[in-house]
């Protein structure tokens, strides 16, 4: 398995690893949203996801977007947004 350098395949490991990450801590997302601690909570969750998809894709596709990050928040915390919590 070689690294990908198709920007929107890229796009795609990045959304499938986060969302690994909200389905199976389910119960660390919902906490994390509700006191406002989610990045803390799920730290180690999200390195290891956020280490893996850069052993998957390309150096220079890491270096030029931030797919990772837009994952997290549009998979992770915007779906989120029933749950009662002090950030909003």
């Amino acid at each position: 398995m070689g690294v990908v350098t198709d920007p929107d395949v890229a796009r795609r490991i990045a959304r499938a690893v986060v969302s690994d990450i909200a389905l199976y801590n389910a119960k660390k997302v919902e906490e994390g949203i509700g006191n406002d601690t989610l990045f803390d909570l799920l730290r180690e969750e999200i390195e290891e996801g956020r280490s893996y998809y850069l052993s998957r894709i390309d150096p220079e596709i890491a270096r030029s977007t931030n797919f990772f990050n837009f994952a997290l928040v549009d998979v992770l915390v915007k779906p989120t947004g029933r749950i009662h919590s002090k950030a909003w």
